[in-house]
């Protein structure tokens, strides 16, 4: 069950967040189990199921009851088996748990028993507390952010899983968390010091005695105790991995001061003095503080009410303005009603903010209707409204825009855009390379990245920025846990 979810955001996701995938159709989910891959050849692969979904709020505690008790009851009708392969985020937030992955570890080990090895696979802004690590036999998560290596990373941990199975047993695991919890965007691994620090997990995973190498940034937009960086490292040599996992602790730990965001980062205000003087073309903004894929509810009209007002986008290029793309705003209501408009009909309807209306409010969105679209597979009904030199993209559902494709199957030309604003944190790689040059925006929302407005509670601190360096004393015990 993945997904990665903000307590800071009101909205919740029920089953019509989550996307559910049983038997053969899950196996051939993976590009390593397809039909001829070697993997695939190696087991008897078994689908059992599961519920995908877009980030967003914290889920509905009956939602999560239902999937894992199917999970459970399916393992142990299909069973016996020899392993299990746990495809989890690791950042799943579920109303009423304090650790939701560790309860459907706990789950699934009760259905198989003490004997199957289970391997999970997570992302790397996943949290790892000591109950997970410890009911978990293998674990593994992703090296890149942004994510490059989804599937590399679970075909390690299946390939692992497969190993260990072929007589070898379960490895020791060196567990130990760091108090540090940083926004994703804070730790690229396009840049130091996460790009120096993951090149020595490689390393580390690599010296002999060692099977595999795992740091975890956790996630910054929950409020619970286990969200703060992790560090697993896996092998048959006690003292060899014991003395490695310290050893990246520690250096993630003396780094914590050194984490920068991915691209020069302001407030709106200064975002758009530097789009304003700058030829480059597209420039991309990225309204960070309501990301859908990090968990915000994609609805927040803070930024967007601020580029309606903004009188360079008052008018089209043709009449001396800025052209610019706003990517995207969801309201079901206000995109039906606007689909049912039509093409090249003038609209005014109030829009957004049906689900976090804290920092804005709905807002009045008046302009002409120049594209809709009624069956985006993610977004449902879409349009495209102009208002001046603004394109607005309004959807039934939320959805992210990270592909040129996203954009140009609804009439948009991003290449030949002055401006496109996306609700997004570090750019995915297609808009990375698209954008000649970009700024991460600093807007307030479920996901904002000055996680002090978010005003943690519950982290069972000290943790590091929220805390004072007194509070650590001469420093955190980073001494590994051998389970």
């Amino acid at each position: 069950m993945a997904i990665e979810s903000s307590t800071f955001s009101p909205h919740r996701s029920g089953w019509e967040a989550f996307t559910l995938l049983r038997g053969n159709e899950l196996v051939r989910r993976y590009p390593f189990l397809r039909d001829g891959a070697p993997l695939r050849r190696e087991a008897e692969w078994v689908g059992i199921l599961r519920a995908g979904a877009l980030p967003g709020g914290a889920v509905l505690a009956d939602v999560y009851e239902s999937v894992r008790t199917e999970i459970g009851l399916a393992l142990e009708a299909q069973g016996p088996f020899d392993g299990v392969l746990l495809d989890i985020h690791g950042a799943m937030s579920v109303l009423g748990y304090a650790d939701a992955e560790a309860d459907l570890a706990r789950a699934v080990r009760a259905a198989v028993g003490p004997s199957c090895l289970v391997s999970a696979s997570m992302d790397l802004h996943g949290n790892v507390s000591r109950e997970l690590a410890a009911t978990v036999d293998l674990i593994a998560c992703h090296r890149m952010a942004a994510h490059e290596d989804d599937d590399e990373a679970r075909q390690r941990a299946a390939t692992d899983l497969l190993r260990r199975i072929d007589g070898s047993g379960r490895p020791h695991k060196a567990w130990v968390q760091v108090p540090v919890l940083l926004p994703g965007e804070k730790t690229s691994t396009r840049l130091e010091p996460a790009k120096g620090i993951y090149a020595d997990v490689a390393r580390v995973a690599a010296l002999d005695g060692v099977l595999d190498a795992s740091v975890w940034v956790g996630y910054g937009w929950a409020d619970e105790p286990r969200c703060r960086a992790a560090v697993v490292v896996m092998g048959d040599d006690p003292a060899v991995i014991t003395r490695e996992a310290e050893r990246l602790a520690r250096r993630y730990w003396d780094a914590r001061d050194e984490f920068e965001f991915v691209a020069p980062a302001g407030s709106y205000d200064e975002c758009l003095e530097a789009v304003l003087a700058s030829d480059a073309r597209p420039f991309v903004l990225s309204d960070s503080g309501d990301n859908p894929m990090a968990g915000g509810a994609g609805d927040v009209t803070w930024t967007l009410a601020r580029l309606l007002a903004e009188p360079a986008f008052a008018v089209p290029p043709a009449d001396g303005g800025r052209s610019a793309i706003y990517a995207s705003l969801p309201d079901a209501e206000a995109a039906r009603a606007v689909a049912d408009a039509g093409v090249d009909a003038v609209v005014e309807v109030r829009a957004g903010a049906r689900v976090d209306d804290g920092p804005q409010g709905p807002l009045t969105l008046r302009g002409v209707v120049e594209h809709v679209r009624l069956d985006d597979p993610v977004g449902g009904t879409v349009c495209v409204v102009a208002v001046g030199g603004l394109r607005v993209i309004l959807t039934e559902r939320r959805r992210p825009y990270h592909l040129e494709s996203d954009f140009t199957a609804i009439g948009l030309d991003p290449r030949g855009t002055d401006v496109v604003v996306v609700k997004i944190g570090n750019l995915e790689t297609e808009l990375y390379d698209m954008a000649e040059d970009w700024m991460l925006m600093l807007t307030p929302g479920g996901v904002d990245q000055d996680l002090h407005r978010l005003r943690h509670t519950n982290l069972g601190g000290p943790v590091h920025p929220f805390d004072p360096p007194e509070a650590f004393g001469p420093g955190p015990d980073l001494t590994p846990n051998l389970l």
